[in-house]
């Protein structure tokens, strides 16, 4: 229907411009013109000529109606008005259906009379007492409506000076709607909102709102995002690869708080989207590094449509990622466990004018990928990046040799060091040194190990983390802290681990995968754990991490009753005495 109106006016648009020999929409009121028109258009008479156009223009309107509504004038919009901004009070209040109406007219009053408020502009102050009302209706429907308003009100603060933001949501009450259905779910996501008001543009598409596109999808949105800006302009590549990192995760954490993603895919999203921004920020640092100082080897010629200056496959560099990231266990807010590793077979400095040491280059790359992900932005930080769990730790070189890196796993590394590579594997770069590290990975995972020792080395180091990280009066208060509490997360990681490092020798499967619940099943399809025993692990850890996701959202520790996840608990602490408590 909107195709062949827009074809039908367009075609009489053109009618009337040929006939007038001007820029001109207005329909014709002479006799001539109206007959020339009729011609054009093949119509019999003016009446058959308007019926058609007013059909056309009634379904047009129609549409136009049901996708961008006016604002609502509905009772409760009304009474809104009545209430906003010289009539607050709590009883009002709560006949429009406020929970806790006498907190909320004292957070509005607050708000009314801040200084950002008291000094708007004419204009700004018209759009936000349009605004109010509608806010105050649409929070009042909710079954937490004074915790909901109280979660957007910084927000309104926030954008009460930039009020084109309350112009959208005036204009859009589907994305207004949206707004209080996401901030009700997670004061995270009201937060992050607050923090980055641009990014209410994400809700006036309902589907993409809830989509979270796979890796490729991902990384082709980016290439788009970032194919007009000039590569050399790292600021303005920064501030993209912000907005995109945060309007992603905020589809993410929609789909999440409404229960279009279980926790699995969520871990996998947030995964694929660091390994994306991973590679870019690779990408740009080296764009940046090379503009300046050269290659660190010698160049072949570019092909035909092949940039020079974009990143080729055999950089020499390899990005590796541990913890969560190595994973694919990545949370909302998780920082990135790194490091960094380079081919120490390159030409002693780079092919440029201004010449640089090779090793001093990566260092710099490095550092520069650091730069990226950390520094803080008007539109936030990307990542938090540890790079503690680099050979030598905080004391050894930021990019290690690939030599250095293989000699100090296979002769100088701890056994907690042993425990972080089962989690460790290549996330971008250069894919054949990559795969090199991942074979040092198999290598030093499948050394021979005495089981006895290695079993006392990991419930030393469990019992020193429990000790650092668990509140001592955990069990006074009732209190089960999810990762760290007797049998959590963390008990389940290091039966894991001391599974890897001690049977990797003979089952060589096991050093395939680097996330928790596909090692469970490896453990279990090679007969080493039982069916019972794994899938209770399995179980056990997707319930606990799936908790600990939701209060992240909730912006609340991971920490629950004494009395939650007693059978879960019991399982873990079945399958740690069995395996390890001859040690304990």
């Amino acid at each position: 229907e909107l195709t062949s109106a827009y074809l039908f006016l367009r075609d009489t648009e053109h009618a009337i411009q040929g006939y007038e020999d001007k820029q001109t929409q207005k329909l014709p009121t002479a006799t001539a013109a109206r007959e020339a028109l009729l011609v054009s258009l093949d119509f019999a008479n003016w009446q058959a000529f308007s019926d058609t156009l007013q059909g056309h223009r009634d379904r047009v309107s129609a549409h136009f109606a049901r996708l961008i509504e006016a604002p609502d004038a509905a009772e409760e919009t009304a009474s809104g008005r009545l209430l906003w901004p010289d009539g607050i009070n709590a009883s009002g209040l709560a006949g429009l259906g406020f929970d806790d109406a006498e907190n909320v007219a004292n957070l509005l009053v607050e708000l009314r009379d801040s200084s950002r408020l008291r000094h708007l502009q004419a204009e700004s102050r018209q759009r936000l007492d349009q605004f109010m009302p509608q806010l105050l209706s649409a929070c009042a429907s909710h079954q937490q409506s004074s915790v909901v308003l109280a979660r957007l009100l910084p927000l309104v603060q926030a954008v009460a000076r930039r009020s084109a933001y309350l112009v959208l949501l005036l204009e859009n009450p589907q994305a207004l709607d949206e707004l209080v259905l996401l901030c009700a779910a997670s004061p995270w996501i009201s937060a992050e909102l607050t923090r980055s008001p641009v990014l209410l543009d994400e809700l006036l598409d309902h589907r993409s709102l809830y989509s979270a596109p796979d890796k490729s999808a991902l990384a082709q949105a980016l290439r788009q995002q970032l194919a007009r800006l000039a590569p050399d302009d790292l600021e303005a590549n920064m501030d993209a690869l912000r907005y995109f990192k945060s309007a992603q995760g905020l589809h993410i954490a929609a789909s999440e708080v409404t229960g279009r993603l279980p926790l699995m895919q969520v871990s996998d999203k947030l995964t694929y989207l660091a390994e994306v921004i991973l590679a870019q920020a690779l990408r740009m640092a080296w764009l940046d590094l090379t503009g300046k100082y050269g290659y660190p080897q010698p160049r072949e010629p570019a092909g035909p449509g092949e940039p020079l200056a974009d990143l080729p496959g055999d950089c020499g560099f390899a990005v590796i990622g541990y913890g969560k990231l190595g994973g694919i266990e990545l949370g909302h807010g998780s920082d990135l466990d790194l490091v960094f590793v380079y081919d120490s077979s390159r030409a002693a400095v780079t092919d440029g004018e201004r010449a640089l040491d090779t090793t001093v280059f990566y260092t710099r790359l490095g550092q520069r990928i650091i730069h990226i992900l950390d520094t803080r932005t008007a539109m936030g930080q990307l990542y938090d990046v540890d790079m503690r769990l680099r050979p030598s730790g905080e004391s050894g070189m930021l990019a290690a040799s690939f030599k250095a890196f293989r000699d100090y796993q296979l002769d100088k590394a701890w056994t907690w060091e042993h425990q972080a590579l089962v989690r460790a594997r290549f996330i971008c770069g250069d894919s054949t040194l990559g795969e090199r590290c991942n074979e040092v990975r198999r290598e030093v995972l499948g050394q021979a190990r005495e089981e006895v020792e290695l079993g006392r080395e990991v419930v030393e180091m469990r019992q020193r983390m429990r000790g650092q990280l668990l509140p001592a009066d955990a069990d006074e208060k009732g209190e089960f802290h999810l990762k760290h509490g007797y049998g959590g997360i963390v008990d389940i990681e290091f039966m894991v681990q001391y599974a890897v490092l001690a049977w990797s020798r003979r089952f060589g499967d096991l050093t395939v995968w680097s996330d928790n619940i596909r090692i469970l099943e490896t453990l279990q399809a090679l007969g080493l754990f039982s069916e019972q025993e794994s899938q209770s692990l399995i179980e056990a850890y997707i319930a606990f991490r799936s908790v600990a996701h939701q209060q992240a959202l909730q912006q609340q520790p991971g920490v629950v009753d004494d009395g939650q996840f007693v059978p879960e608990r019991d399982a873990v602490t079945a399958k740690w005495t069995d395996l390890l408590g001859a040690v304990s």
